[in-house]
């Protein structure tokens, strides 16, 4: 007697519905993440600008304002920085709507890190 093996339709249906829930889960997330990568970069542009240790907290602002309109960052504004001990940080939350009433909330947190070794200031690092 020959024993049939395989998948049979409906474990096929199944598969495939589940490829198609991470997909579009994939695709609902992707955005979100795109846009936090520019403002890792914004911040990260920022912080390696020469003239940083003598910016104001307005003028890092200004700057943000300038990087987010070109990269199109509409999550976090410039009031939402973090601007203390030379340190840029932006720290915030995404909540990305799946389907129905279920959601997806990221958190997110950007450093523009430090220009100087732990321990010194930048007036010793530029000596």
């Amino acid at each position: 007697m020959h024993k049939q093996r395989g998948m049979t339709f409906i474990g096929l249906l199944f598969i495939i519905a589940g490829i198609m829930f991470i997909a579009v889960i994939g695709v609902k997330l992707t955005p979100a993440y795109i846009e936090f990568a520019a403002v890792k970069n914004a911040i990260a542009k920022i912080g390696k600008d020469s003239s940083f240790a003598e910016m104001s907290s307005r003028q890092i602002k200004d700057n943000f304002d300038k990087s987010a309109s070109i990269a199109y960052i509409t999550v976090i504004d410039s009031d939402d920085l973090i601007i203390e001990k030379g340190i840029v940080t932006a720290d915030y939350q995404v909540v990305v709507p799946i389907v129905g009433n279920i959601s997806a909330l990221l958190d997110f947190k950007a450093s523009s890190g430090s220009n100087t070794s732990p321990g010194t200031s930048p007036e010793a690092a530029t000596e």
